[in-house]
C-alpha cells in the first residue's frame, strides 16, 4: 500500500490542492480550488508524448524526468517558497501518475505532508459524471417558463436577491440559449467545466427548499444539459409561465441584445443561419431592417417570426407542466424587482399553491 497516496473523499483534509497538469489541462477543467503548477508545459508535454511514441518510451522517460526535475525545482523557488512547515498539499495530474509522483514524493523529502490523489483527475471527473446523474432528482424545482424576452433572467436574479434558491443555467453556461445568445468578449466554457460548476451549485442547495430554473432545451450553445436534470426539469410539478408585452419584450431584446448589433459582420453571420428555417427572402428582408437601423422593427420581427414560433412548438413537449402552469405577469424593466419576486414566492409557497392564488397585478408605479 502506498501510504503517500489518499481518496477523493479524503481532499478536503488539505490547505491547498495542487494541479501538476499542463495549463491546457487546467484550463479544460480542475477540482474546484486547485492551483495550476505545471511539472510539465504545454509544449514539453509534447515532445515527451512525441517521443514516447516516435522514439521509445526510455528516452522519453528520460528527457521528461529532466523537465519536470527543472521545472519542480522553479515552483519551489517561487510558487511554494512561502509555505509553512506544517503545510498539507494534495497534488493531482491526469490519473495519479508519474507527474504528481514526482511532485509529491520532492515535497515529502523536504518536510512537507503532501499526498497525491489516488486517481488523479480521472478519479474526480468519474465523481462529477456520478453525481450529475444522481443529484439532479433529488432537488425540487419550480421552473419558469416564457418566450424569449420574458426576463426570465432577470427575474431570476431579483428571486435570488429576496433569498430564494437559483440555478442559472445560462449564467453557467455563459450563454443566453438561443441563435443569438453568444455574450461579447465571454467564451463558453468546456464541457466538463461546466459539468463541474454545475455539480457545485446543486451541492450547494438545501434540498427542502425549493430551487427556481429558467426552463432549457437540451443544448445551450455547445453546452449539453445532463439528462438526469433534464428529466427532473421535466417531470417538476410546479411550472410558472411568465407573460410580458410585445413592447416591453422589444425593449429588453434591445438592451440585452444590444452588442450584436454593434458588431454588423458577426449579427450578419447569425441571422444568415435562420436561412433554413425562415428562407432567404425573410432573411433578406430582416438584414434590410438591421441595414437601415431599424433595430426595434428587427427586434419585434424576429420576437414574432423566429422565438414565439420556436416556443410554441418546443415549449410543451418539453415542458408537460405548462398544461397547469401558474401564471405570472412580469415588467422586466421595473427598477427594483424584488417586489415582484417577492410576489411570486408568495405565489409558488405551499399554501399559495393549494389555495389556488392568482399572480397578484404590480402597479404602475413599480415599473
Amino acid at each position: 500500500m502506498n501510504f503517500l497516496r489518499v481518496p477523493l473523499e479524503s481532499a478536503g483534509d488539505f490547505d491547498e490542492i495542487i494541479d501538476v497538469r499542463t495549463p491546457l489541462e487546467f484550463a479544460d477543467d480542475h477540482i474546484p480550488g486547485a492551483i495550476n503548477v505545471p511539472v510539465l508545459s504545454n509544449e514539453e508535454r509534447v515532445i515527451v508524448g512525441t517521443m514516447y511514441k516516435q522514439v521509445s518510451p526510455f528516452d522519453a522517460s528520460r528527457v521528461g524526468a529532466a523537465m519536470v526535475a527543472r521545472n519542480i525545482a522553479t515552483h519551489l523557488e517561487t510558487t511554494f517558497a512561502d509555505r509553512p512547515r506544517n503545510w498539507r498539499a494534495l497534488v493531482y495530474c491526469w490519473r495519479g501518475g508519474m507527474r504528481s509522483e514526482s511532485m509529491t514524493v520532492i515535497m515529502n523529502k523536504i518536510g512537507w505532508r503532501a499526498r497525491q490523489l489516488e486517481g488523479g483527475y480521472k478519479a474526480y471527473r468519474r465523481d462529477v459524471v456520478a453525481s450529475l446523474d444522481a443529484l439532479p432528482p433529488t432537488l425540487d424545482y419550480i421552473v419558469l417558463a416564457g418566450h424569449t424576452g420574458s426576463g426570465k433572467t432577470r427575474l431570476l436574479h431579483a428571486l435570488a436577491d429576496s433569498g430564494a434558491q437559483v440555478l442559472d443555467l445560462e449564467a453557467l453556461a455563459m450563454h443566453r440559449g438561443s441563435v443569438l445568445g453568444a455574450m461579447p468578449d465571454v467564451p463558453q466554457p468546456s464541457q466538463k467545466s461546466f459539468d463541474t460548476a454545475l455539480i457545485g451549485a446543486l451541492r450547494g442547495f438545501e434540498p427542502k427548499r425549493p430551487v427556481f430554473v429558467e426552463a432549457e432545451s437540451r443544448r445551450i450553445g455547445r453546452i449539453t444539459l445532463p439528462e438526469s436534470l433534464m428529466t427532473s426539469l421535466r417531470g417538476s410539478t410546479v411550472c410558472v409561465e411568465v407573460s410580458v408585452s410585445l413592447e416591453e419584450r422589444v425593449d429588453l431584446l434591445l438592451q440585452e441584445y444590444g452588442h450584436l448589433l454593434a458588431l454588423p459582420g458577426h449579427f450578419r453571420t447569425q441571422l444568415l443561419r435562420l436561412v433554413p428555417l425562415h428562407g432567404r427572402a425573410v432573411i433578406d428582408q430582416w438584414l434590410a431592417l438591421f441595414d437601415a437601423g431599424q433595430q426595434r422593427e428587427l427586434s419585434e420581427a424576429l420576437i414574432t417570426r423566429h422565438y414565439d414560433p420556436a416556443y410554441s412548438r418546443s415549449a410543451r413537449k418539453m415542458l408537460p407542466g405548462l398544461a397547469t402552469a401558474i401564471p405570472f405577469g412580469f415588467h422586466p424593466g421595473a427598477q427594483d424587482l424584488r417586489a415582484q419576486a417577492q410576489a411570486l414566492l408568495a405565489l409558488t409557497s405551499p399554501a399559495d399553491r393549494s389555495g389556488g392564488a392568482t399572480a397578484p397585478e404590480v402597479s404602475s408605479g413599480d415599473r
